[in-house]
């Protein structure tokens, strides 16, 4: 039996954890967690799968403790039990031997591995996704036939990885051999498979599909080898008329690091991007999740949340369950004054950037070894001005500064240098093999 308590709390946490971490590791790793029990010292937590309470316990622990310590200012161990539900599961699996696994492996496996919640009738079309919505309706109803690939492109936090997992449970539901994965799950397993020899069982998997679906594909720039082997898979599922969908957090074009042939081939089908949410969009979104949480709320809190809450929908949503998560821990009523209450202490938390222009200029000069005051300095010197190019480009492909902004932080340089100097990088990236490498080695020491 599950302690209200423990179910609070950890409803508490989630809430808070939701507005730190991607959407799609949410989604994946804690959405279907559960507050079991809890004395003094430990929560109990129980997640669906061993391979989850495995991944959570080596990736996200020291994440997690913080976060249920900040909530409940209590010192309490998080424990993770898993469900019972997997390991009699589990069970069955081994026993059930009459399946013909051949045929159903791809759809099975991405059957678990998607958010059941994530379907074409809870997403909330507006506007801003009304293009990208009726592209996924039209691939999941005819494979194949009208956007190959459908390349749906948006910010975090805008529904696109629901669009995707709502494609790939209909098409399930129609009886279509299905595989949905993560582009780091793609290249994992496509360099396993190389490591292992076992190629052929790597393509047999990808290329017996009838509708392929990758999830952050943007994350294949620079893998030479992933995007070898990706081209092949693609140009025989797209020969074959199988359907390719993908998604992204930029469209084909301004991914650098991509080959050219995989950008012409991502330019086959549609395009289509996910703007953010108009204030319309916004309340109805927030109505949809108090309806799916059975929550009555006042118009008037919807719309206090709407009008604060702008940047997407994760951050909307994750509002909403934070104020819900608080009132049931505390054990108050939803009224305004813990609305503002909540939504005031995480729009003040600082905003998390995975790099800064200090950062990213120090591992500049530290990469090319030159003096930092060089960068700013007036030295024409080959290798100077190769670093303060890089540094220029990063600063502007990783952060989005403004040109004159770069400008400045480089020792007052006019923005039309900065514009010269972002564009020179970028179209001899692809040809430039050094170029490439060193620009590879320098974002993975900024974001290992």
């Amino acid at each position: 039996m599950v302690d209200v308590r423990a179910s609070n709390t950890w409803k508490a946490v989630l809430g808070d954890l939701q507005l730190q971490v991607a959407r799609p590791i949410y989604d994946t790793w804690l959405k279907d967690t559960v507050g079991l029990s809890m004395d003094a010292n430990c929560l109990t937590v129980e997640v669906p799968t061993s391979f989850a309470t495995e991944w959570l316990e080596q990736r996200m622990y020291h994440l997690i403790q913080k976060t249920a310590l900040r909530v409940t200012d209590l010192p309490l161990e998080v424990q993770f039990q898993v469900s019972v539900s997997d390991l009699v599961g589990r069970q069955i699996d081994e026993d059930w031997d009459d399946e013909p696994q051949d045929d159903v492996a791809a759809s099975s496996e991405s059957r678990h591995s998607l958010n059941h919640k994530y379907t074409f009738k809870s997403f909330v079309v507006g506007p801003c996704n009304q293009l990208s919505y009726n592209a996924a309706l039209a691939v999941a109803e005819a494979p194949g036939r009208s956007y190959n690939p459908l390349f749906l492109y948006s910010a975090v936090g805008l529904g696109k990885t629901h669009l995707l997992h709502a494609i790939a449970q209909y098409c399930i539901s129609k009886g279509r051999r299905t595989l949905y994965v993560t582009c780091e799950q793609f290249t994992n397993e496509f360099i396993a498979a190389i490591r292992s020899r076992t190629t052929e069982e790597f393509r047999a998997r990808y290329r017996g599909v009838e509708v392929l679906l990758i999830d952050d594909i943007q994350f294949i720039s620079g893998k030479e080898q992933t995007q070898e082997g990706f081209f092949h898979t693609f140009n025989d599922l797209h020969n074959a008329g199988r359907q390719v969908i993908l998604t992204s957090d930029r469209p084909p074009k301004a991914m650098p690091l991509l080959e050219d042939r995989l950008v012409s081939r991502f330019e086959w089908g549609l395009i289509a991007d996910i703007q953010p949410p108009g204030l319309e969009t916004r309340l109805a979104i927030l109505r949809a999740k108090a309806d799916q949480m059975t929550v009555d709320l006042d118009d008037n809190i919807i719309e206090f949340l709407a009008r604060k809450v702008q940047k997407n929908v994760r951050e909307l949503e994750g509002s909403l369950n934070r104020i819900v998560a608080y009132s049931q821990l505390t054990q108050q009523p939803i009224g305004m004054d813990l609305a503002s209450q909540v939504v005031s202490d995480f729009m003040q938390e600082p905003a998390r950037r995975s790099s800064d222009p200090a950062s990213i200029l120090d591992e500049v000069t530290r990469h090319y070894r030159v003096n930092p005051n060089a960068l700013a300095g007036p030295s024409r010197k080959k290798d100077i001005v190769r670093a303060r190019h890089v540094a220029m480009y990063l600063l502007h492909e990783e952060l989005g500064m403004r040109d004159t902004d770069i400008g400045r932080q480089l020792g007052g340089r006019d923005h039309s240098t900065v514009i010269s100097a972002v564009g020179k990088v970028g179209s001899q990236i692809n040809a430039d093999t050094q170029l490439r490498q060193d620009i590879l080695a320098i974002k993975e020491a900024l974001y290992p």
